[in-house]
């Protein structure tokens, strides 16, 4: 029989994160979904479109797109052409995010220290090669289409 984790596990874990990020978008005078969207794009260098943002971070299409706006007009992103195609446009990190990112990045890095509180150092690693192949049979997957 399959073990399942608690449908709480994800929700937990998004409102732990959020809940460490409040202080610091606060402080900012930046929204939570603003962040994200930088952090993510800092993080994801390869993934630099609003569509991509949608996709893989999950966010709504209307709240990417009205805080990208915002990103833009306050200096912490700037639109590019996208190489090849003129439908694209790429959102890239201006200098003035760095402090932002680098804070981000602290804290990101705090918070995986707290949840991995007593997890061994064996524990993790079993942890991320278990997530590794777990990410490589759901890539299988889509790609076969079943």
């Amino acid at each position: 029989m399959l073990k399942r984790i608690s449908i709480e596990f994800a929700h937990n874990f998004y409102q732990a994160y959020s809940n460490c990020c409040k202080p610091i978008c606060r402080e900012l005078g930046m929204t939570q979904t603003a962040f994200d969207i930088l952090m993510f794009l800092a993080n994801n260098t390869d993934y630099n479109t609003a569509k991509d943002i949608v996709e893989l971070r999950g966010l709504k299409a209307n709240l990417v797109s009205v805080n990208v706006d915002r990103l833009v007009r306050e200096g912490y992103l700037v639109r590019r052409d996208f190489p090849g195609d003129r439908r694209k446009t790429s959102l890239i990190c201006t200098e003035k995010a760095q402090p932002v990112i680098d804070r981000g990045r602290e804290l990101q890095n705090s918070f995986f220290e707290k949840i991995f509180q007593d997890v061994d150092e064996a524990s993790r690693e079993n942890f991320y090669q278990v997530m590794r192949t777990v990410e490589h049979n759901l890539s299988t997957i889509m790609r076969a289409g079943t």
